[in-house]
């Protein structure tokens, strides 16, 4: 298990740019949890000094209370603990205002959506203090943490926030792409890169759960098939911090990850009645794990056509493997679990995945290829067919892509199967249509010119070209 920092340069040196500004600096860091926002803080402030003062649920006396317990540790004033303070502004204002030393104070307010849900006023009060005082000062920089991405769009970045139009920066914190993911694993090869991305998707600590000695099998045996195991539990945390009603939601997610995809097939396996279940699918929208498809056509998408994809990949994995095998995982060995429930599915769950992994590579492929048109990048399904990839250019081109994840292709019969899916894909303004397959190795040999092949490596290559040339 890994524990050096691992990316995020971009991020670090805007912070430190800003830093060096001689203007107060107010930056909102934003993000999905586990994404590395603490962590990204924690190295901004390693060679500096600052308060960093964690929320959570409980009530705002008690949070004041531990706010100034930070203030005095980090000002060593013991005495500050000992005050009696009854209100944020005044908490707040004697951080600040006892700043004495060379550099500017950095001060975090993590999971500022806690603090602000037994502290509502929370918002005005920064507002007023940065309009009065902080944002002349020029000695201060105000972070606010956030995982709950809807409340910090809402009630620190809208229009209608107090704080609308002070940030001076911001960072909204994404999760790592599947090449930077593999920086987690060194010595894996591209394929165990890929493997581990399929399950534990771009997020730092679920990838530093993975240990580079062990093989990806293990790995899943290790850390999440045993009930004391560091990532068998996640989801349900996940779903309890953030959802009420769990029991809804846990019915919605094992039915997409059962393969229900249409809004009264999942109403129909989870037991709820289709009018209830727009709110709580909205809901799992919005948290990141669900997402919303429609076939990518030239045409403007029917609403009818919507499918429900689990978007989030531990999520996905946890439902289709773990959580309905949960009984057979607690009494057996988690071997035998992984030999019995997971290991005959693992290589089609893997296929499907690395058609989500050639969707990614896309856009960075058309970058190494040079292509300036604006594009959107999907798939497409009908009664008939299924096209894994759909590029959507502007510039009077479409790609459609057929992605195998197999060592063993038969070259020609996959370009005879894309050709028959071409021939059935919609194309009422008469693009000319790019033939594009994705294979988890190299170009084989019977290939033909008229496709465009694209192996595993090909697609870590384009990242890391792209990010060299930024």
């Amino acid at each position: 298990m890994t524990s050096n920092f691992i990316g995020r340069e971009r991020e670090l040196k805007a912070l430190n740019a800003a830093y060096a500004l001689a203007e107060s600096q107010f930056f909102p860091i934003y993000g999905r949890r586990r994404v590395g926002k603490s962590e990204l803080i924690a190295q901004f402030m390693k060679d500096k000094a600052g308060i960093y003062y964690v929320g959570k649920r409980a009530p705002a006396d008690i949070q004041r209370k531990e706010f100034m317990g930070e203030v005095a540790r980090c000002l060593e004033d013991p005495i500050l603990s000992e005050l009696s303070v009854n209100d944020w502004k005044t908490c707040l204002s004697t951080a600040v205002d006892r700043w004495e030393r060379k550099g500017k104070l950095i001060l975090v307010l993590d999971e500022f959506q806690w603090i602000c849900g037994a502290s509502p006023e929370l918002p005005s009060v920064i507002q007023d203090c940065w309009d009065k005082t902080w944002s002349k000062s020029g000695n201060l920089f105000l972070i606010l943490c956030g995982s709950y991405i809807g409340f910090m769009e809402r009630m620190v970045l809208g229009r209608k926030s107090p704080l609308y139009g002070r940030r001076t920066g911001q960072v909204h914190l994404h999760s790592f792409n599947y090449q930077s993911a593999g920086e987690f694993h060194p010595n894996y090869s591209l394929i165990d890169k890929a493997r581990t991305y399929f399950i534990c998707g771009g997020i730092p600590l679920y990838l530093k759960c993975f240990d580079s000695k062990k093989s990806v099998e293990r790995n899943i045996q290790d850390v999440l098939m045993d009930e004391f195991a560091p990532l068998y539990g996640e989801p349900a945390f996940l779903l309890r911090e953030e959802l009420r009603e769990v029991e809804n939601y846990y019915a919605i997610l094992l039915s997409v990850a059962s393969g229900q995809t249409r809004h009264q097939d999942i109403a129909r396996f989870a037991g709820m009645k289709p009018a209830s279940l727009h709110y709580y699918l909205e809901q799992l929208v919005v948290l990141g794990y669900l997402a919303r498809r429609f076939p990518l056509t030239s045409k403007k998408p029917n609403p009818r056509d919507v499918r429900y994809v689990l978007d989030d990949p531990l999520i996905r994995f946890w439902f289709r493997f773990i959580y309905p095998n949960n009984s057979y995982i607690l009494r057996a060995r988690a071997k035998d679990a992984f030999n019995a429930r997971v290991e005959p599915q693992l290589q089609s769950y893997f296929g499907s995945c690395f058609e989500r992994l050639c969707r990614e590579a896309l856009p960075f492929l058309y970058l190494e290829e040079g292509v300036q048109a604006t594009f959107e990048v999907g798939e497409y399904w009908s009664a008939d067919s299924q096209i894994d990839v759909i590029g959507l250019r502007d510039d009077g081109w479409t790609d459609l892509g057929e992605c195998k994840w197999s060592t063993r292709i038969h070259a020609k019969q996959v370009e005879r199967e894309l050709d028959m899916k071409v021939s059935s894909y919609p194309n009422p303004k008469n693009a000319t249509i790019g033939k594009r397959i994705f294979t988890e190795q190299s170009r084989p040999e019977a290939a033909s010119d008229r496709v465009v092949w694209h192996s595993l490596e090909d697609m870590y290559v384009a990242v890391r070209q792209n990010e060299r040339s930024e």
